[in-house]
């Protein structure tokens, strides 16, 4: 099972042909397991303009194995963000720390185009897809 970040689904969705989109048309051919979180599902439809492209949106990611967010959740990513701070790493989006929580915590990859994942990546039990 791979969990897919927003900026994957992004470019996805916008007919980009970047390294981590080819990834996910893979995966997807593959029929491998995708996954996402309250956290993606919030961000990926936030951004969409038109109503029929939301509804379309939203009922391709109804497909998905959608992962729960405990307490546990938030605790971790804000262990995650205050370590690396202590590292001299500043995380741009606390968010991602969340996202990398949801992925550590269910033993899974992410699949990405963000780099405040990789520093969490080098600090930390998340595994990068690819």
């Amino acid at each position: 099972m791979v969990l897919v970040d927003t900026t994957v689904w992004v470019d996805f969705f916008s007919g980009s042909n970047e390294p981590h989109v080819v990834m996910l048309q893979e995966l997807i051919e593959n029929e491998e397991d995708l996954s996402l979180c309250g956290v993606i599902l919030a961000e990926v439809l936030q951004g969409i303009r038109f109503d029929t492209d939301f509804i379309k949106t939203k009922e391709y990611l109804d497909d998905l194995i959608f992962l729960p967010m405990r307490q546990t959740t938030f605790l971790r990513s804000a262990e995650i963000y205050r370590s690396l701070r202590k590292q001299g790493i500043t995380i741009r989006k606390p968010i991602d720390c969340i996202i990398a929580s949801v992925a550590i915590e269910n033993d899974i990859q992410l699949l990405h185009n963000d780099r405040d994942f990789d520093h969490i990546a080098k600090h930390s039990k998340l595994r990068i897809c690819g």
